[in-house]
């Protein structure tokens, strides 16, 4: 891609994300990931100028003297973004593609996190571990891991999504939030989730087109394979094959949502033609609950 028009891509992005990060999720997510912001250090004797909403009235009836709560400042979160870079999310038939959705929740995810003093780091994966871009905080940083988004291509097509996981619990030791963005095409990464999300706040994000769950009677079609680059025909008009599609799919979504509760994380099931907002907005509502 041209370098100006890699900036025109880019700015457009920023444009988008960053105003939907602070009109609508910024007060959002710092409830939903950080709580007050302060944490509890200790009780000490009252001092002339304390405040008295602080006043631990518990430990003042004890010894009969005004004690207060003296808390400081939580030090800031990392942030992780695993993007799933693989070749299925060049799709999109009833909406966008999945790859531009990704894209833009990552941004809007980045700059709530930095308009929340926390460092953001991005594992993009496919079948292996494509790049890796350490922590940091800063409008650049973030600008940085959107032009990735747009301009970066993978060397693999294929998914894993147990690799991408092994990888972050391997690299980030300190506890995280981590959101697992992809279309979870994939199977055999549950013990990998329950492992990541024992140490690790992780929100998982899918991103699908509701095209690949259903296919129409429409005659005999030729398909290829976005990951493996095998092409088949499919005779659509076939009810049984169509009914074959359908349960292998519901099977798929089951797998999915019983290793989601299993690893007791919060999820996000996202098409790609409808917006992405609201689902998100009731993610973060429904944590800072």
């Amino acid at each position: 891609m041209e370098t100006t028009e890699l900036i025109k891509k880019v700015r457009k992005i920023e444009i988008k994300t960053r105003g939907i990060s602070s009109q609508l999720f910024s007060g959002h997510y710092h409830s939903a990931f950080k709580g007050r912001g302060m944490a509890f250090t200790e009780v000490r004797e009252y001092y002339y100028g304390d405040d008295i909403r602080n006043i631990d009235w518990n430990v003042t009836a004890r010894f009969n003297h005004p004690y207060v709560k003296v808390f400081e400042e939580e030090r800031e979160m990392t942030v992780m973004l695993l993007i799933d870079v693989s070749g299925s999310n060049d799709f999109g038939a009833t909406g966008r593609i999945k790859e531009q959705i990704i894209t833009e929740i990552a941004g809007v995810l980045a700059f709530s996190a930095i308009s929340n003093n926390d460092k953001v780091g991005v594992i993009f994966f496919s079948d292996r571990i494509e790049k890796f871009i350490p922590p940091k905080k800063g409008t650049a940083h973030i600008l940085r891991i959107i032009r990735e988004l747009i301009n970066f291509r993978p060397e693999s097509r294929a998914t894993d999504l147990s690799a991408a996981l092994k990888y972050f619990r391997n690299v980030i030791k300190k506890r995280s939030i981590a959101f697992l963005i992809s279309d979870y095409q994939d199977d055999n990464y549950t013990d990998a989730l329950n492992i990541v999300a024992r140490k690790h706040d992780l929100i998982c994000i899918q991103v699908y087109d509701r095209r690949e769950k259903t296919i129409p009677p429409i005659g005999i079609l030729k398909f290829r394979d976005a990951e493996t680059g095998q092409a088949y025909w499919i005779n659509t008009s076939d009810k049984n094959i169509r009914k074959q599609i359908g349960l292998y799919n519901q099977k798929q979504d089951r797998y999915l949502r019983e290793a989601f509760a299993r690893a007791g994380v919060d999820s996000v099931i996202i098409p790609t033609d409808k917006d992405y907002i609201p689902p998100l907005m009731r993610l973060f509502r429904k944590r800072s609950h």
